[in-house]
Formats: C-alpha cells, structure tokens, sequence
C-alpha cells in the first residue's frame, strides 16, 4: 500500500477498543440518529466472529430478543459505534462459532473463561 492510503487508516483505526474475541459477550454502544436528535443505544450479545483487520475491521453480534435471534455486523472503527464494553469472556474453541445459529436454551449457554 501507498504511504498516502496507509496513514489515512492509522488515522481512521480506533484506538480504545478492548481486546475480545468469538465468545466474549459484548455490548456495543451505538450512536443513533432519529430526525434532528442522536441517542446511543446498546445493543448486547456474543461475538460470533471478527473479520479482517485494521481500519475494515468487523464484528458479528448474536442476541436473543425474546425467542428471535437478532445478529448485527458491526464495523468496529466506524463513527456509529460508540464504545464496545467486554461484559463477559467467554470460552470457545473456535474463532467462529456458527454452531451457536443451531443451539437453543441452556445448550446454547457459553462457559466463562478465566482471565
């Protein structure tokens, strides 16, 4: 890559996001924009998978909304997103964790890891 386009994404990258990964429930704070008023608006799950990396970087969050499954891709270093707070590790053995799509209830609880 050119120098030009390199220091445009060192710019663009965020630099406060916490280290997570596939299995960390997250909530990412979203900022919200209805007519001329701008509120933030959690929205809370697990991370299903992460892609790419640098400024392109991008989040798959999986929640439960009563018994609808609700997954949002969200790119990490955009303006949209607020804050992302790590609630919980939790322990997976792969780094994208399609399965949880197919589990329902208790079978699709997720163990804690240890820090």
């Amino acid at each position: 890559m050119s120098l030009n386009i390199e220091a445009i994404h060192s710019e663009n990258v965020k630099s406060d996001v916490p280290a997570f990964r596939a299995g960390d429930t997250v909530t990412v704070n979203v900022k919200v924009i209805e007519g001329t008023k701008e509120r933030i608006q959690p929205f809370k799950g697990v991370v299903i998978q992460m892609k790419n990396s640098g400024v392109s970087k991008t989040l798959t969050v999986r929640k439960m909304s009563g018994s609808v499954a609700v997954e949002r891709i969200f790119p990490i270093n955009s303006p949209r997103i607020d804050s992302i707070v790590l609630d919980r590790a939790g322990k997976v053995r792969q780094s994208r964790i399609y399965y949880m799509r197919n589990l329902r209830g208790k079978a699709a609880r997720i163990e804690e890891r240890e820090a």
